[in-house]
C-alpha cells in the first residue's frame, strides 16, 4: 500500500533570508515532479496530480538503474542548455521529452522509512547517498549555507537564473504551503510574466 505524499510549497518574498538556519538553492525552471518508485514500478507526479510517467523516461530509467528499490523524491523537471541553465522553452514544447532530467533536491521516503519527519539536512544526506555518482537523468540540487543568500541570489539574477529557494535546514517536510521554504524570484526572468 502507498502512503500519500503531498508537495511541500514555497512562499513567495522579496527578500532572501540570512542567518545560520537556512540553506540556499537556485530555482530551476521547469515543472515540480515527485518521483516515486516502488520495485519496478515508478512514478512521477506533478503538483496538480498528473501522472507524466510516459513523458520523460530518462528519469523514469535513471530511477530503475538505482539499486534501491523504494524511494520517493522532490524535484523538477529541467531541460539543461548547453550552459547548463534549464530552458523552460524547450521543455515546454515536449520536443525534448527524452533529454528531460530531475533536478532533485530532497527525499521523502527511502527503503521503505519515511523521512519527512527527519530534519532538512538528514534528508539531504540520505538524497546525496542514493543518487552518489550522480546516475544520468537525475541529479542533485548543489545548495550553500548560511550568510551568502543574499549574494547567491544576486549572483543567480546576473547569470539569467530564475531565483533561489530557500529552506530552514532543521525542519520536517510538510504539505502544502510553508514558510519554512521561501522563494525570491529574479524579477527580470521571463517566468515572472509566463501566462502558463
Amino acid at each position: 500500500m502507498r502512503t500519500a505524499f503531498e508537495f511541500c510549497l514555497p512562499t513567495a518574498a522579496k527578500v532572501v533570508p540570512a542567518g545560520p538556519d537556512w540553506i540556499h538553492e537556485i530555482k530551476y525552471d521547469g515543472y515540480r515532479l515527485r518521483d516515486e518508485r516502488q520495485g519496478r514500478d515508478v512514478r512521477l507526479l506533478t503538483k496538480n496530480g498528473h501522472n507524466w510517467t510516459d513523458r520523460f523516461p530518462w528519469i523514469v530509467q535513471a530511477a530503475l538503474k538505482n539499486r534501491e528499490q523504494q524511494f520517493v523524491i522532490d524535484g523538477e523537471a529541467v531541460v539543461l542548455g548547453v550552459d547548463g541553465v534549464s530552458d523552460f522553452d524547450a521543455l515546454h514544447s515536449r520536443r525534448h521529452d527524452d533529454d528531460v532530467q530531475l533536478y532533485a533536491f530532497d527525499i521523502l521516503a527511502l527503503g521503505g522509512e519515511d523521512l519527512r519527519q527527519r530534519p532538512l539536512t538528514m534528508r539531504k544526506a540520505n538524497l546525496a547517498r542514493l543518487l552518489r555518482g550522480r546516475p544520468d537523468g537525475m541529479f542533485v540540487a548543489p545548495f550553500e549555507a548560511a550568510e551568502i543568500g543574499p549574494d547567491l541570489f544576486a549572483a543567480a539574477c546576473r547569470m539569467g537564473l530564475e531565483g533561489l529557494v530557500s529552506k530552514r535546514r532543521d525542519r520536517r517536510y510538510g504539505a502544502g504551503r510553508s514558510k519554512d521554504w521561501i522563494k525570491v524570484k529574479n524579477r527580470t526572468h521571463p517566468a515572472m510574466t509566463r501566462e502558463f
